[in-house]
């Protein structure tokens, strides 16, 4: 039983050195954001999808190019814009003369890690040819069905101010996003630094000093790690209760599903890993659960005209629940 303990903390180590780098190589180039990094790498290490909100100019994009840096697997870049089709993301079938027959060449999404800037911008209909590929890491293309290789993982950015030109994501497409980020202007000392960071590198953001550390194959041993935590049953029913009470809830129009309460689990399971622990504990749900609820929630009109947030409701249901101990 001891040699097993062991073991399990060992591996754990493993994974938390594995962290320690990829935050050491992201820290070459990004200041601060300390919860967007933790956040985008518990993502991968819950094989989840990402959906990252803010202001044009806090590194939202930049932090995502630099995943595909550290971690070396396949990235593809897609600027979603209203002209976009389903055709340009997924791929589109093309005649071929000398064998006479449609040949499927595929789009930017048979990638790894897919980054999709500004995802709001694009018609209903390109956001419906996400859906299969999120959920299932399949398409289906004149009735052939095509496997993405693992690990798959969409991370789209979204301005929340600006309205002019985009279009509402879709709830059922929302719910595909395991966590959505929320990124915050950076404090004054933060931002004091990126000034200075940038005037000494001349304006280079240092992307060619960042290197790979974790390969496809590494990521998966990892991912088997964070899926064998242990959770206790009173920590489910914990998650449970946080869920089944946005469904009821004075404030809130339109609950979160099923899909939310694995969403919270699964992203406990690897924020407890990275924080060197082989089993969840409620401050990992705490600190979870606003990053898997919040677009998952659309509050009632009452509430939205008074200015108030998911987040705000979040919290104020997470406070009236009994924590578990």
């Amino acid at each position: 039983m001891e040699e097993n303990l062991f073991e399990e903390r060992t591996d754990l180590e493993d994974l938390q050195q594995a962290v320690d780098n990829l935050k050491a190589e992201i820290g070459k180039v990004i200041v601060g954001q300390e919860t967007m990094i933790e956040l985008l790498l518990a993502g991968i290490l819950a094989d989840g999808h990402i959906l990252i909100e803010g202001v044009p100019g806090v590194a939202k994009t930049l932090t995502a190019k630099l995943l595909s840096r550290v971690i070396s697997v396949g990235f593809s870049r897609i600027q979603f814009t209203p002209d976009l089709m389903p055709s340009d993301v997924i791929g589109t079938s093309v005649f071929n003369p000398r064998e006479s027959s449609f040949q499927f060449k595929p789009g930017p999404i048979f990638s790894n890690i897919v980054l999709i800037d500004e995802i709001n911008r694009a018609p209903a209909k390109t956001q419906s040819a996400l859906f299969e590929v999120m959920e299932e890491r399949q398409i289906t293309v004149d009735g052939q069905t095509l496997h993405l290789p693992p690990p798959f993982m969409v991370v789209a950015t979204q301005n929340p101010i600006e309205q002019e030109g985009t279009y509402h994501l879709p709830e059922a497409q929302l719910d595909r996003f395991l966590f959505k980020i929320n990124v915050l202007y950076p404090t004054p000392d933060q931002e004091f630094q990126i000034v200075v960071n940038h005037h000494q590198l001349r304006g280079d953001t240092r992307l060619d000093s960042v290197t790979a550390v974790l390969s496809a194959d590494r990521i998966s041993q990892l991912r088997d790690k964070v899926r064998g935590q242990h959770v206790e049953e009173k920590l489910i029913r914990f998650i449970t209760a946080i869920v089944g009470a946005t469904r009821n809830h004075k404030s809130i129009y339109l609950g979160a599903s099923p899909r939310a309460s694995i969403g919270i689990l699964n992203g406990s399971k690897a924020i407890a890993a990275m924080r060197g622990r082989d089993f969840v504990t409620p401050e990992d749900i705490v600190y979870t659960a606003p990053a898997v609820l919040r677009h998952r929630l659309v509050l009632t009109p009452e509430k939205e005209m008074e200015g108030a947030s998911a987040d705000e409701v979040i919290n104020e249901i997470i406070r009236s629940i009994e924590v578990p101990r």
